[in-house]
């Protein structure tokens, strides 16, 4: 998988947030500054979300934050956001929300290889323990990039 989808850039530790919108709002905007999206898209994210509910909180304390492929997004591109303080989504299955990833997919197809890493992550408790905790973008990086 190509680096360049989730750029250091695209990575805050210990992020200050008051609520699911801001959180999504700083998960959308490292998408922008990384060049995989623009502003409309993060405005679709946190639009998503009014309209779906919670459904992005996808497992206990973590949302991937997302929307339809558009022409919002310039290319795939994820990004990776811990909060200092976690948010409620009104998940009621998954809130409080400390950790929030963002995903932006050119079209259906190209965000499998994505999708497979994070399930990877996700699936095992210790590795999603562990990259919560990391301040080492390197780390995140490896852990969801890598073979």
């Amino acid at each position: 998988m190509s680096n360049d989808v989730l750029p250091v850039s695209a990575i805050r530790f210990k992020a200050e947030a008051a609520d699911w919108r801001e959180a999504i709002t700083i998960s959308g905007d490292l998408l922008v500054a990384s060049g995989a999206t623009t502003d409309e898209y993060t405005e679709a994210m946190v639009k998503t979300v009014e309209e779906l509910g919670p459904y992005m909180v996808i497992a206990p304390g973590f949302a991937l934050a997302h929307s339809r492929p558009s022409e919002a997004v310039k290319r795939t591109g994820l990004s990776w956001v811990t909060l200092a303080e976690p948010v409620e989504f009104g998940s009621q299955a998954n809130d409080p929300v400390d950790l929030v990833v963002g995903l932006a997919a050119l079209d259906h197809d190209s965000h499998i290889q994505v999708m497979s890493k994070l399930a990877g992550v996700l699936a095992n408790a210790e590795v999603l323990a562990q990259l919560r905790a990391s301040t080492d973008p390197e780390e995140i990086r490896a852990a969801l990039l890598g073979d």
